[in-house]
C-alpha cells in the first residue's frame, strides 16, 4: 500500500502518488477498469482528470457509481473565461457522472494573457468560485507546464488563495537553477499557507525529439524500473509534495510498485549516476 499525507488544507489524507486520468484518455472501458483494480490494489485514494484528457472523464464515471467514496476526485479547465469555463465545469460533472467533485483546477495558467483573462472580473476564475458557492466543488486549484509554472502559480496565489498547485519537477529540473530558485519559493508559501503542492513529469526522460513514440506521453518517459524507483523516490522523499502519475497505463503500475517501496530519498550521485546512464536532458525551452 501507499503512503497517505494531508493534501494542503483540505482535511484529504491523499495518497503520495495521485492517478492522472490522462493515462485512459484513449483506451476503452474494458482498460480503464482494470486501472481502477490497480488503483484499488495499492490503495490510490485520489483522481487528478480534465476536461481535455480524451474521454477520460467519461472512463472514470462508471467508476464513481460504487467507488465516489473511495477517491478525492479533482478535473479541470482549460477555458479562461467565466461562460466557457461554467458549461465545462457542468459538463465535466455530467461526464463522471457526480453531483460534485472535490477540486475543479484552472488548467495550465502560466501564459500571461491567459492568466489576465482567467483570473479577470469575467473569467474562468469566477465560474471556479461560483461552482464552489453553489456546492459543485469544495476546493479551486491551478496548475501549469513549462519553466514559467512556478513564478505564476506564486501570482496566482497573490490573487487568490487557492487550495493547491501543480507544477513540473523531477531531477533535471532541479539543475535549471532559475527554476528551482521559483519552485523553492513556490514551496515555501505553500507550505506557509498549507496550499497542497502536485507536482508532474516526475519519470522524464526528455524530448522525443525524432524518435517514434511508444508510450502514450507526451515526453520520452524512464523505462527501466531501477530508474522509475529513482526518480520516484527523489520525489516523495523530499516530503509535503504529491506525485502525479505519468499519462500511460503500462508505466502506471511501475509508477505505483516503485511507491510502495518507498523509503528515503536517493542521493545527488544516485541521480547523477541515472542521468548519465539513461542520457536524461531538459523537457522545457521555456
Amino acid at each position: 500500500m501507499i503512503q497517505r499525507r494531508p493534501f494542503g488544507g483540505t482535511g484529504h489524507q491523499s495518497t503520495m502518488i495521485i492517478f492522472g486520468g490522462a493515462a485512459i484518455g484513449r483506451v476503452t472501458q474494458e482498460v480503464a477498469d482494470d486501472v481502477l483494480g490497480l488503483l484499488l490494489k495499492y490503495g490510490v485514494n485520489h483522481i487528478d482528470t480534465a476536461a481535455s484528457y480524451g474521454e477520460a472523464e467519461l472512463r472514470i464515471g462508471p467508476w464513481m457509481d460504487g467507488h465516489r467514496g473511495d477517491f478525492f476526485l479533482a478535473t479541470k479547465t482549460g477555458q479562461r473565461t467565466y461562460g466557457e469555463a461554467r458549461d465545462e465545469i457542468r459538463r465535466s460533472l455530467e461526464r463522471l457522472r457526480v453531483e460534485s467533485v472535490d477540486l475543479i483546477q484552472l488548467h495550465n495558467l502560466t501564459h500571461p494573457g491567459d492568466w489576465d483573462v482567467a483570473m479577470g472580473d469575467d473569467g474562468a476564475l469566477k465560474a471556479a468560485i461560483e461552482a464552489k458557492e453553489t456546492g459543485l466543488t469544495r476546493f479551486i486549484g491551478v496548475t501549469g507546464h513549462g519553466l514559467m509554472a512556478a513564478a505564476m502559480h506564486i501570482r496566482s496565489l497573490e490573487r487568490y488563495p487557492f487550495d493547491s498547485v501543480l507544477l513540473p519537477w523531477n531531477y533535471i529540473l532541479f539543475k535549471e537553477d532559475h527554476y528551482n530558485r521559483d519552485f523553492n519559493a513556490l514551496l515555501e508559501v505553500c507550505k506557509d499557507r498549507n496550499v497542497a503542492f502536485q507536482t508532474i513529469k516526475s519519470i522524464t526522460r526528455g524530448s522525443w525529439a525524432d524518435k517514434k513514440r511508444t508510450r502514450n506521453t507526451w515526453y520520452e518517459p524512464l523505462e527501466d524500473q531501477g530508474d522509475i524507483d529513482r526518480a520516484v523516490s527523489w520525489i516523495l522523499g523530499q516530503g509535503y509534495m504529491f506525485l502525479n502519475s505519468a499519462s500511460d497505463t503500462e508505466l502506471l503500475s511501475r509508477v505505483l510498485d516503485s511507491a510502495s517501496r518507498f523509503t528515503e530519498q536517493p542521493s545527488d550521485e544516485e541521480m547523477e549516476r541515472m542521468v548519465e546512464k539513461s542520457s536524461m536532458s531538459r523537457l522545457f525551452v521555456s
